[in-house]
């Protein structure tokens, strides 16, 4: 059943909006306050109804809120001074006062033509139509986030009393990838539906309109188990990443949280992978907002000087497409801080301050996103702010638990308060749950800069040579060694350390280690840093 008013149709199975026979790209949230909208047009709905439809009954500040009312009256041509489509109830909520006609769902991926103005062809654009003709799928990517199907996963012990653990476990990967803002999951009923079919996961993803299936199987012999995940791409069939984990039956006891968040950490960056590569095939003229912050974030990680900049770039063209994608504003900032860190950008107050600005943005669209919330601590920590960047970087690991970096942030953080206790942990963890992360190389260079700190030299250069060894590595893992070679007085090693780091950073000097690193606390860590290259040879 499709939904039409105005100019607008609304499908709410391929999850469309059309307006002047145009497909319009909205966030989920917003689609989803706008349908909620529109189906219950015949009642006021209040702030806290609002709350329970959208987002699941949990709390959202104001301006949340208010962005995303914003953004559907945008969408379908309205605005709070006109408020044609979507009345404000003063203390009371809105209503949709739209005259809507309902129409049975369409073969055709384009709006029907009580919606097309006379005289007016019905042409899908070439993004559209190339996307449509795909094995009868609509097209995905106006949906921009992709969606992601978990299957119910197979019982293979024989044994139908084990259902509840496989299921179990299922249900848990549902969770905890429903907590990642850069996905949307398809809900647990819809995708159990599912169970025992054995369907070909391209006819899977058509149905449930899903990008990527998640399916697997936990096989019991005796007290051994074994889980194995697969994560597939509906349109070709095409295996993106497959995992294996063998475990006692008491160990999967004991840790079925731990396994569960592995699996779901690992997914993600899968799935990034395979986006970023899909929106590089995209026309550039077809390009919505979501594409552009996939563009940016595959330049972001190549932590190059010009990648930065052009990753900038990118973010910028996204919020200017769509004013309430909080993750751009995110990545945007962080982009803007590593410039000053990583690369050619002087550390300015003034870049700092607008660097927090618009990770302050990010949060006030957004506060339940995890990796928005660890930018914005880390923007605050550039700002040396070092106790609320960390109750940031504390909350995004609350909302949630499966995202590496924020474990890497939250450790780099608890290091600069001196509890390296605690903060190799959550390094340690950071590189466990994606040790394929296009980021990794970062974890262990942060974590060597802790070792440092705590003047455990061996430690640290261990780690600084893990990061050396990943190829999109910066060159700040090379100061690294070199400052604990120099600790350490291992001159044979000293002489090649020091020629990689001064390749990789021609003119590298302590003076210019001491200035970028100004967002450390304690300046006794900066000392040990510094005393570090000095007994390498490096000049002041």
């Amino acid at each position: 059943m499709r939904f039409l008013f105005g100019d607008c149709t609304l499908d709410p199975t391929r999850r469309e909006l059309w307006r002047g026979g145009e497909a319009i790209h909205v966030e989920p949230q917003v689609f989803d306050l706008l349908l909620h909208l529109v189906r219950n047009r015949d009642q006021v709905i209040s702030k806290d109804e609002m709350l329970a439809a959208v987002w699941g009954g949990r709390i959202v500040s104001e301006s949340t809120l208010s962005n995303r009312v914003n953004a559907a009256r945008r969408a379908i041509g309205d605005s709070g001074e006109q408020q044609g489509l979507i009345r404000t109830v003063p203390r009371r909520g809105l209503r949709f006062v739209a005259d809507v006609r309902e129409e049975a769902h369409q073969t055709q991926s384009e709006p029907s033509a009580a919606s097309i103005s006379p005289g007016q062809q019905a042409e899908p654009t070439e993004e559209i139509a190339r996307h449509s003709a795909r094995d009868g799928v609509g097209p995905l990517e106006f949906r921009g986030k992709p969606t992601v199907a978990v299957l119910p996963f197979d019982n293979m012990s024989g044994d139908p009393e084990q259902d509840y653990f496989s299921d179990g476990i299922s249900e848990d990967i549902i969770t905890l990838l429903s907590k990642n803002r850069s996905l949307l999951v398809i809900a647990r009923n819809s995708a159990f539906a599912f169970k025992g079919r054995g369907s070909d996961v391209r006819l899977i993803g058509r149905e449930l309109g899903a990008d990527y299936v998640v399916e697997g199987g936990v096989r019991k012999l005796g007290q051994q188990l074994r889980i194995t995940v697969h994560l597939i791409e509906t349109q070709g069939g095409r295996l993106v990443w497959a995992e294996q984990y063998d475990r006692t039956l008491e160990q999967m006891l004991q840790v079925q949280d731990q396994i569960t968040t592995t699996i779901a950490a690992r997914i993600e960056p899968g799935i990034g992978s395979a986006e970023r590569l899909r929106t590089e095939r995209i026309p550039p003229q077809s390009l919505q907002a979501w594409d552009f912050f996939r563009l940016g974030t595959k330049h972001f990680y190549k932590s190059t000087s010009e990648d930065n900049l052009e990753a900038q770039q990118l973010f910028r063209r996204a919020i200017a497409l769509d004013p309430d994608l909080a993750q751009a504003y995110g990545f945007l900032s962080y982009a803007m801080i590593l410039r000053m860190l990583y690369f050619d950008a002087e550390p300015k107050e003034e870049q700092l301050k607008e660097a927090l600005a618009i990770a302050k943005t990010g949060v006030a669209l957004d506060d339940q996103d995890a990796l928005v919330r660890f930018t914005y601590g880390r923007a605050l920590l550039a700002q040396r702010a070092y106790g609320d960047a960390l109750a940031e970087l504390e909350e995004a690991l609350r909302l949630n638990p499966a995202l590496p970096v924020v474990y890497c942030g939250l450790a780099d953080s608890l290091a600069y308060e001196g509890r390296f206790a605690e903060a190799m942990p959550y390094f340690e963890k950071a590189i466990s749950l994606s040790p394929h992360d296009p980021q990794r190389w970062a974890f262990y260079s942060y974590g060597a800069l802790a070792h440092l700190f705590a003047m455990e030299f061996a430690q640290a250069e261990q780690w600084a040579w893990r990061a050396i060894r990943i190829p999109n590595c910066h060159y700040w893992p090379f100061a690294h060694r070199v400052a604990a070679l120099g600790h350490l007085d291992r001159k044979d090693d000293l002489r090649d350390a020091l020629d990689e780091l001064l390749q990789r950073k021609p003119g590298f000097t302590s003076t210019f280690a001491r200035e970028r690193l100004f967002y450390v606390r304690n300046p006794a860590h900066l000392d040990i840093y510094v005393e570090g290259l000095r007994r390498a040879g490096l000049p002041g």
